[in-house]
């Protein structure tokens, strides 16, 4: 597995968790650390034990982006400019960010502070958005390079909070503070910021006690609402629930259910 000195992993009672520590750059996303994330996510994916995927940092922002120093020499990429080439320059990015979409189980992202470009395409990628009152989003990708956010930043965002805000949002480019965000929908909850990092704890606990099982046909269904017409989504539930319905899970809380209700 790719070691990093500016991604710290931990496991603690089924939450996984990866902590951006790089803040003598703002927690730059670097090439090196984005291939820290891919495994890990993999990892995620894969291990049954991982049962909730944390995205944190440390220091004064999130995150400011991608370490543009890092990025490819612009000479050799003006040289094989093509439209095929750059897309599969960008095809792990857009890897990365479609498989914690998809992925069934939950991933929340938390952002103690400012949380710009890729970061915030990470953010918008995830299930559960938590954010300190510290916290900001913004894609300054215009301004800054002349490009929009294209690994699913700008899509995924408007789906969240509509064209009016991704407008605000990517197109002014205007940077939004967390309770401004907590109100035009793109994260779910604000907290102080000394307390933050017990509420993530807290949040990450509370759905590492539900069942596997359920919660990631539950992403599937609620994917699917948004992504079909009413009458699939609604087949999609069913047919959900109803394999849910015949769980050993399910047939065990029953039981609990209608023991405690006997002794009452």
């Amino acid at each position: 597995m790719t070691s990093s000195t500016h991604i710290r992993r931990t496991q603690d009672q089924g939450v996984l968790t990866l902590t951006f520590t790089r803040d003598e750059k703002l927690n730059a996303v670097s090439p090196e650390m984005r291939k820290v994330i891919e495994e890990a996510v993999a990892d995620f994916g894969n291990d049954p034990q991982h049962r909730v995927l944390v995205f944190a940092a440390e220091g004064r922002y999130f995150t400011a982006g991608m370490d543009i120093g890092r990025m490819k020499d612009p000479d050799k990429q003006r040289s094989a400019q093509t439209g095929i080439t750059l897309r599969q320059d960008y095809r792990q990015l857009h890897k990365l960010f479609d498989e914690l979409e998809a992925i069934e189980k939950p991933v929340i992202h938390a952002a103690q502070g400012p949380c710009l470009g890729v970061g915030v395409e990470l953010s918008v990628s995830c299930d559960f958005r938590l954010a300190s009152e510290n916290a900001s989003y913004g894609l300054p990708e215009i301004p800054v390079l002349g490009v929009i956010a294209g690994s699913g930043g700008i899509s995924r965002m408007t789906r969240l909070v509509g064209p009016h805000w991704a407008r605000w949002i990517a197109m002014a480019p205007n940077r939004i503070h967390a309770r401004k965000a907590e109100l035009i929908g793109l994260v779910h909850a604000v907290f102080e910021h000394g307390s933050f990092n017990e509420e993530v704890h807290k949040f990450a606990r509370s759905l590492v006690d539900l069942s596997p099982e359920a919660l990631g046909l539950a992403k599937l269904a609620i994917d699917s609402a948004a992504s079909s017409d009413r009458v699939t989504a609604r087949n999609f539930d069913r047919v959900a629930n109803t394999l849910l319905r015949m769980s050993p899970e399910h047939l065990e809380k029953i039981d609990a259910f209608n023991a405690k209700k006997s002794k009452d």
